[in-house]
């Protein structure tokens, strides 16, 4: 990532809270540029942000932005927050400035082979498992992406493009792509070498407009891939089975349900890996033989048990589901079994992702801050068998609350609601009509929910912080609100 910039006016456009408005920011100073950056959130909110730029030169303009500060720019940097319908945008568009992102910076340098993950939820947790499982035979294998880690500054190896259509070699880039990262891939034309597809639900309607729009976005992860690539989806899912003719490159599947001609799927408590094609090398390069990975355990060609689903020490059917995504990838790799069965034994989650917290006077809490979709929440209430008393509510992203009142009510024995769409949960609760209901309770802050939450719970329950919905309106982000509540439970003590 040599190539010089010096002179050169660079504008980075939505600084927020996470790492990729930082990464480009220091990326162009570094390389000699001019750089300014700008939020519309003042400088406080941005404060770690901030100080990660203290030891270089750019200029801050917070709480506004500025068109000459896009008029006047040789290239934009566009943060994943800024709406397409931005003022400053279609500015950039009339003065003919060229616009990019942090992932398309990614991109566009990287040689390493690049695998993406997306989908509405789980992928935080798959791409941190996957990530344990490439690291475990390559400790130079990078994760990062819409987790909160920008990989940009770390590459060492830069030049043409690796994802699709270009050489690829070295250790791997591990992507959680977010839709908005996804929907401005397609400016770069890219797409990763293995692509990876949880599963797809309704998500930041508020951003995109509506489902069609935001599945357009989430498909740009495979849309400009090669031949020789790969995406693996979810066979489950009725929606992603349709993707099959988008990508070029060469289709896995995972299943809960059957059996799979090239992927994963569940056989009597084991994670069973087929491959009818015979291209996948059971070893692999990565890692040593395994003489279990070339036999198999079930005696089928191109069949092995990889590893038992009990290995992975996370509640919930849908980590299950996470487990296949994860080994899938890892088998598409040449990972060997023995390194996965390591790998997911040793895994213990995701903060803020169905979170242990504590147990107290017999009552579980549970923090699934990251949950900020209702689907998300419906997955969460699944996830326990004990009665739940479950904490929800937040900034409203569009997105309807049916589904999710229909399980709190079948699961729950009572609900906490909290933020801005608190009036709209209540309204789903009661229109669903089945009685007995849940108590349904509010609470104006975070620390009134749980110590509510904790007089409304009995022992053997769990008290389960799964919002279904974004931080915004109480909290910067969903990892400040996670802190609270297991700040709000340690209190309890």
């Amino acid at each position: 990532m040599s190539r010089d910039f010096t002179g050169k006016r660079v504008t980075v456009l939505g600084l927020g809270v996470f790492s990729g408005g930082a990464a480009s920011a220091r990326y162009f100073a570094a390389r000699g540029a001019d750089v300014t950056v700008t939020d519309l959130l003042p400088e406080e909110a941005l404060r770690k942000s901030v100080d990660a730029l203290a030891c270089w030169p750019v200029r801050y303009v917070l709480g506004e932005h500025r068109e000459e500060d896009i008029s006047g720019a040789d290239l934009v940097v566009v943060g994943p927050g800024v709406r397409d319908d931005s003022p400053f945008l279609q500015l950039a568009r009339e003065r003919g400035v060229p616009l990019t992102t942090e992932t398309n910076l990614v991109f566009e340098n990287c040689r390493r082979p690049i695998i993406g993950i997306t989908g509405s939820n789980g992928k935080t947790t798959t791409t941190q498992l996957i990530g344990a499982m490439y690291q475990a035979v390559d400790r130079e294998t990078l994760v990062g992406g819409n987790i909160g880690r920008a990989v940009l500054n770390e590459l060492a190896d830069c030049g043409g493009g690796a994802g699709s259509g270009g050489a690829a070699d070295g250790s791997p880039v591990i992507l959680e792509l977010s839709s908005f990262q996804l929907h401005r891939l397609a400016w770069a034309r890219r797409s990763p070498g293995l692509a990876v597809v949880t599963n797809l639900s309704p998500n930041h309607l508020d951003w995109h407009g509506t489902f069609e729009a935001y599945e357009q976005a989430k498909q740009h992860i495979v849309r400009f891939q090669s031949p020789e690539d790969r995406v693996v989806l979810n066979a489950d899912d009725e929606r992603l089975r349709g993707w099959a003719s988008l990508s070029r490159g060469k289709l896995a599947w995972f299943s809960m349900k059957d059996p799979v001609e090239t992927g994963c799927y569940l056989r009597d408590g084991q994670v069973v890996f087929r491959d009818s094609s015979g291209e996948c090398d059971a070893t692999g390069e990565r890692g040593s033989s395994d003489e279990r990975d070339l036999v198999g355990e079930s005696g089928l060609p191109g069949e092995r048990a990889v590893c038992s689903v009990d290995a992975l020490r996370l509640p919930g059917s849908h980590n299950v589901a996470n487990l296949l995504t994860a080994v899938t990838a890892a088998c598409l790799g040449g990972i060997p079994a023995s390194v996965i069965r390591s790998a997911v034994e040793a895994f213990r989650g995701v903060e803020h992702r169905l979170e242990e917290v504590a147990v107290i006077n017999g009552v579980g809490y549970y923090n699934d801050s990251a949950c900020t979709t209702p689907a998300s929440t419906v997955t969460a209430l699944r996830a326990f068998d004990a009665p739940v008393v479950l904490i929800a509510g937040g900034y409203d992203k569009g997105t309807a609350f049916d589904e999710m009142a229909s399980e709190l009510v079948r699961r729950a024995r009572a609900a906490v609601l909290i933020g801005a769409t608190a009036d709209a949960i209540e309204r789903a609760i009661r229109k669903d009509g089945a009685t007995p209901a849940p108590v349904v309770a509010r609470a104006d802050t975070l620390d009134e929910a749980v110590r509510q939450s904790a007089r409304l719970a009995r022992s053997g329950d769990v008290v389960v912080l799964s919002p279904g919905c974004a931080s915004y309106d109480m909290f910067i982000n969903f990892e400040e609100r996670g802190q609270r509540f297991k700040e709000a439970v340690a209190a309890l003590k």
